[in-house]
């Protein structure tokens, strides 16, 4: 019998395993595929090696902005196979790290459950004390759209082994992958069109900062909002679209169809029903969402097979933390313990750092929004990137800093400073004592602050 047995062997499965061959050499992870993660062969990684590129061709085009005014041309055949030579460093880095586990260790198959301690893999049984499950998920897919289409239809799984970048491009959803993959290709001279369910775009739930990314993007950006395909068809060799936008109906022909709607949970493919019967519907199986744990069992679920935020930093945090629930099992701990953080790489970026705007008014907490514009910040506009907002939220009570939203460039790294705020729970007072150097984005943010404080000084 293991002490211990990973099932998969992504991000989190990663991490767990490094985290446990600290405690105990009588362990088991097991993969059914390749042996590298979503971020470095599908995600993160790959995704932002694209926009990289398209953003440094978007700003070449637009450097007027800075007082400069050139002629360029642009050749763009080599992106796609710079994407993958970049994505392969970091998947070979991966498999090579992993290699040098021991071959004991390490098993290829799918693993299905016999019962709450017995799995099956190859045909062959094998027992353990406990488990952390990280199978991951898989992009969501039309499949009768699939079924017309074949090959034209594809996911984010998919695109990165494009040759080249397409001539046109389709892009069913308007979240995370839909906004950051449409727009990289159009920077980079594809014809994109994004056909949206409904007008949110991006991860916003401030009614003001949502507003104004549906006016900014689509600026740049094709989007049809409030529409989706009525039906599709492969033309010519070519996906053809037909849907109906402001009454009048529409087609349009695309070289292809990314389905970027979301990823669903592989859970489904463990029979967790043979544990017990009620847990044939994996989408109401009894998860506790702070500390991953099944039912009453000491079987635990990290990262994207179960969580509201499928973000590579979580899932690394929670497969190192469920380590110490399996091996002191029945002791269970909190492992859902960090400042939420999440971030969208589009342009301007996004970010949501903390309690959301809706979940704050979800919650009825009274709290003051501070906000600043960057359309005339002074770094802004030295780098011609006065473009978007960002809002922060102070407890009444308290002071102290409960989350923010942004939309403005390099979200991502002002994010990260309202995280650390927000982690070590410093006051609005302590807030605005820290030095912030001038002239930087930074200096918005100290803005932002100084609003909340005199709304909370007039209050």
């Amino acid at each position: 019998m293991y002490d211990l047995i990973i099932i998969g062997a992504g991000t989190a499965g990663i991490s767990a395993y490094k985290e446990a061959v600290k405690y105990t050499q009588n362990i088991l992870i097991i993969n059914d595929g390749p042996w590298d993660t979503t971020c470095a062969r599908v995600g993160c990684m790959p995704s932002k090696v694209l926009i990289s590129s398209a953003n440094r061709m978007y700003d070449s085009q637009h450097i007027n902005q800075v007082g400069i005014s050139v002629e360029s041309t642009y050749d763009t055949s080599q992106v796609m196979s710079h994407v993958r030579a970049l994505r392969d460093r970091f998947t070979t880095a991966i498999i090579k790290d992993v290699q040098s586990w021991p071959k004991e260790h390490r098993l290829s198959g799918k693993a299905t459950f016999i019962n709450a301690d017995i799995i099956e893999v190859n045909g062959k049984h094998y027992q353990a004390k406990s488990f952390i499950i990280a199978v991951g998920s898989k992009p969501v897919i039309n499949q009768e759209w699939k079924d017309i289409l074949k090959e034209k239809l594809i996911t984010s799984d998919e695109i990165f082994e494009l040759k080249k970048a397409p001539s046109s491009l389709a892009v069913i959803g308007s979240g995370v992958i839909a906004i950051e993959l449409a727009q990289a290709f159009s920077r980079l001279g594809v014809k994109t069109a994004i056909f949206a369910r409904s007008k949110r775009i991006g991860i916003l739930t401030s009614p003001d900062l949502q507003q104004l990314a549906q006016q900014q993007l689509p600026k740049e950006l094709n989007i049809y909002f409030e529409t989706l395909p009525n039906s599709v068809k492969l033309t010519d060799y070519q996906v053809e679209l037909n849907f109906k936008h402001n009454d009048i109906e529409q087609t349009e022909k695309f070289d292809y169809l990314l389905n970027a709607t979301g990823r669903s949970s592989l859970l489904d493919s463990l029979n967790f029903y043979k544990i017990d019967p009620q847990f044939t519907d994996v989408k109401k199986l009894p998860i506790d969402p702070q500390t991953k744990q099944l039912a009453n069992l000491p079987i635990f679920i990290a990262g994207d097979a179960y969580t509201d935020t499928p973000l590579q930093h979580e899932a690394a945090h929670e497969g190192r933390k469920l380590v110490q629930n399996c091996l002191g099992y029945p002791q269970v701990r909190i492992v859902k313990n960090l400042t939420p953080l999440s971030i969208v790489f589009c342009s301007p970026e996004m970010a949501i750092v903390g309690q959301s705007y809706k979940q704050l008014q979800d919650k009825n907490i009274d709290f003051v929004t501070g906000s600043v514009s960057y359309e005339k910040q002074g770094r802004a506009l030295v780098l011609g990137k006065n473009i978007g907002s960002v809002e922060i939220y102070i407890d009444k009570k308290t002071q102290k800093l409960l989350g923010a939203e942004l939309f403005v460039h390099s979200a991502e790294h002002l994010a990260h400073l309202l995280c650390w705020m927000i982690q070590q729970e410093i006051t609005l007072d302590e807030i605005l004592e820290q030095p912030y150097y001038h002239p930087t984005l930074e200096e918005g943010l100290r803005t932002a602050f100084k609003h909340a404080r005199r709304q909370i000084k007039s209050s």
